[in-house]
């Protein structure tokens, strides 16, 4: 993996002492309480989309992890009720591409005991086969990545020959099933898909569901990244302001990482997610736990603190949820707000291997 891992406790049981909560909440050094933690399931995806997991770097002689490293369903949910006692109210599962891990609606159902609400980000490849058995398993909402509705633009992102229909056929199952309302991502990138911006505003606008729009990012080393490819959330709000009126709505809680905005006709609303232009790493609330076991506290990290080993050491769950809260409380990320040439050109994990 192209990041460093860092034993924690000399991989042995942990020694670090208990968890100082203020108001109730435990807060890093800059004052953000742990709020979400987003749990990558596996490295693995049947895209290759190009801003994520370029095939040229994922081809077919790329290794990905043995299954003997990866964390089983039942070391996730021991991790995710210790976090749940630290705090986390929300678990977004992730990968990779999370539906291509067997049986996924099995952790599903491990999650859902917990007093949390209980989310998935998927491409939506695999979402029709799988709606049902995700929402009787427990599951509470979906988000899904759609890039473009035409056709040439998303099969040429996705790289892998996908049709924009099958995507859409596993929205539409997902919301049959109750998972709703769904929310849609799309990653804007000058000149590639940008065109599509207003045709995706269209067609969901007034379904229900809330489109987002992502500036592309410096997530990961290896899919080439430049400040010329972002288009500015500004300048999204503004193409389709031009066609429907919108208005700004309050967050829904904070630390929430989308904008949202309302078409003044009632028709729904959308959202933008500027983490470049527009950086929120004031209210960052998110921890990352990578497929493999290892704890990372920003998305755009360097290095990762193993949790894995602890767990196959026999530490305790007040052990494992006292190392937990003091990488919390020594967290300092805000790689966004200093985001410079210097940081860009930085090592960092990849978005498949972390979750995005």
């Amino acid at each position: 993996m192209p990041t460093k891992v860092i034993p924690i406790a000399a991989q042995g049981p942990a020694r670090a002492p208990a968890p100082a909560f203020r108001g109730g909440r435990l807060l890093d050094t800059l004052g953000r309480p742990m709020h979400d933690l987003r749990i990558s399931v596996t490295d693995r995806c049947n895209f290759r989309c190009v801003y994520c997991m370029p095939r040229e770097v994922f081809d077919a002689g790329h290794e990905f992890l043995p299954h003997s490293a990866i964390l089983s369903f039942e070391e996730i949910a021991r991790l995710a009720r210790v976090f749940v006692g630290l705090g986390v109210e929300k678990i977004r599962l992730t990968g990779g591409e999370p539906l291509v891990r067997r049986q996924l609606h099995r952790l599903v159902a491990m999650l859902s005991e917990l007093p949390a609400e209980i989310t998935l980000t998927t491409n939506g490849s695999l979402l029709a086969r799988q709606a049902r058995a995700l929402r009787e398993a427990g599951l509470d909402r979906v988000t899904v990545s759609l890039d473009s509705l035409d056709e040439a633009t998303f099969r040429a992102m996705n790289d892998a020959d996908f049709p924009v229909a099958k995507v859409i056929e596993g929205i539409e199952a997902a919301a049959a099933e109750g998972l709703a309302p769904l929310k849609i991502n799309m990653v804007v990138k000058r000149g590639t898909n940008d065109a599509d911006i207003v045709a995706m505003a269209r067609r969901w606008r007034g379904s229900g569901h809330i489109i987002r729009f992502i500036e592309y990012m410096d997530v990961g080393s290896t899919n080439g990244w430049r400040m010329d490819d972002v288009v500015p959330s500004t300048e999204v709000i503004k193409r389709i302001n031009d066609v429907w009126a919108l208005e700004p709505i309050d967050a829904n809680y904070a630390g929430e990482v989308a904008e949202r905005w309302r078409y003044s006709d009632g028709a729904g609303e959308i959202g933008v997610i500027s983490s470049v232009t527009q950086a929120f790493c004031s209210s960052c609330s998110r921890m990352r736990l990578s497929t493999e076991g290892s704890l990372y506290t920003c998305l755009f990290a360097q290095n990762g603190h193993d949790l894995k080993s602890l767990l196959r050491a026999g530490a305790t769950d007040e052990q494992i949820r006292n190392e937990i809260a003091s990488v919390w409380q020594a967290r300092t990320d805000r790689y966004s707000e200093i985001r410079a040439s210097q940081t860009s050109s930085l090592k960092k994990i990849e978005m498949s291997y972390i979750g995005g």
